[in-house]
């Protein structure tokens, strides 16, 4: 996966230079502007007090009303399961729900009509491989598309057919060849999904067994939460069993984005955009854990998370911004400081929820400070930014050890 950098428009770009310049101006003085990464950690303490007020009043101009409105869209999402008559739609459907909510027979076609059930406003579709103009408007509906086949009959050219329906639609599917769990003959399930796979021109196939679970739960779940960060706020509100898988993955895009955006190379420009990130990534996991999305308490508890832990954000907040001014690497050390605050503030939040709300001011303070140390030490900075960026980490040293070592000395 890859993020784009932040683009400005040409006309805005010399306002935004020198609003840049002079904000960095009124924080650090020239001569103290750092020359090398050992005096990046000095420089960014010098003034931190004010610094901290300066990342307060940001706070403030964080549009929170839209992050909430952005959150409940997303919540809208839905997952179409679809496939040739009699493939297991309905048996994988309940599969996945946990209770009967569609009719399952052995005659073909069974289900009739496109059925529904909300997860949340999250949607699942359950549709008639029999009627194709329902079919079809089921698919446009969904945000990621779950595409069965059938293990027993094998590929059939229908199936083709409708693949490559699917693939005009142009959104990420998930194929899942079913019944595995029927193969006699010494056939194996990853076998039968291998030959489909070369016969579609698919990257892969899950072989699963709807009726019993096999693969349901361990393969294609999470292949579903990682084609689409919407679809896993959806499917993890629902289904508490998936619920931290779903926000690691929001955790993650959230990461990815935010190290895009510390790459700007124009000192405080980036900064709205991350907190607007981090805003909306402590929502989703609001709303990931249940959390009403239609009143200020969401809101509200989001805020304080965040302010909360601004002590320990505005040193990471500076010193991303003041490694933009050192002349070589400092975009990319910029993006990894980014990167990190923006995990750790989703680590915590996660922790959070998860303890109901219960965690003291100090206990968050103090998981978002171990969340940060355990981002660096597992590198996990480098890898990510270098997947942001498109590049290779091999060989590439962790950028946010060069910050840590200066503010050892």
């Amino acid at each position: 996966m890859s993020v784009a950098k932040p683009k400005y428009s040409a006309g805005d770009e010399k306002q935004r230079k020198d609003l840049g310049k002079k904000l960095t101006d009124s924080v650090w003085r020239q001569s103290n502007r750092p020359g090398s990464m050992k005096d990046l950690g000095v420089s960014a303490l010098k003034n931190l007090p004010a610094n901290i007020g300066m990342v307060q009043g940001l706070m403030k101009a964080i549009n929170w009303n839209q992050a909430q409105q952005d959150v409940i869209q997303g919540l809208s999402n839905t997952v179409a399961i679809v496939g040739m008559p009699n493939t297991g739609k309905s048996t994988l459907f309940n599969q996945m729900k946990g209770q009967t909510l569609s009719p399952v027979s052995a005659q073909v076609g069974t289900t009739r009509t496109l059925v529904r059930t909300d997860f949340g406003p999250f949607t699942l579709i359950d549709t008639p491989g029999h009627l194709p103009d329902v079919m079809e408007s089921g698919m446009e509906q969904a945000s990621v598309v779950v595409f069965l086949l059938d293990a027993a009959r094998g590929l059939q050219a229908e199936d083709r057919e409708l693949y490559n329906s699917i693939r005009k639609l142009e959104k990420p599917t998930i194929i899942a060849v079913n019944k595995v769990d029927t193969l006699r003959g010494g056939e194996k399930g990853d076998q039968i999904a291998t030959e489909m796979a070369v016969l579609l021109g698919s990257p892969g196939i899950i072989p699963i067994s709807a009726k019993n679970g096999r693969n349901v739960a361990e393969e294609l779940i999470p292949a579903i939460i990682d084609a689409s960060p919407e679809a896993a706020l959806a499917i993890g509100r629902e289904l508490p069993a998936y619920r931290r898988q779903a926000a690691q993955r929001i955790i993650r895009n959230a990461t990815l984005v935010s190290l895009a955006a510390g790459i700007e190379p124009i000192p405080f420009v980036d900064i709205p955009i991350l907190l607007g990130t981090q805003a909306r990534l402590v929502l989703r996991l609001a709303a990931l854990y249940g959390e009403p999305m239609d009143n200020t308490e969401a809101i509200k508890h989001a805020r304080e998370l965040i302010t909360t832990m601004v002590g320990g954000l505005a040193f990471r907040y500076l010193a991303e911004q003041v490694a933009k001014l050192v002349p070589f690497g400092g975009d990319f050390v910029a993006g990894a400081i980014a990167g990190a605050a923006t995990w750790s503030i989703g680590e915590v939040a996660l922790e959070y929820y998860e303890n109901g709300k219960r965690l003291s001011p100090s206990r968050l303070q103090q998981l978002y400070k171990t969340a940060y140390h355990r981002f660096r030490k597992e590198k996990t900075s480098d890898e990510l930014l270098a997947e942001a960026r498109g590049e290779s980490t091999l060989g590439k040293k962790d950028p946010l050890a060069a910050l840590d070592e200066a503010k050892e000395a």
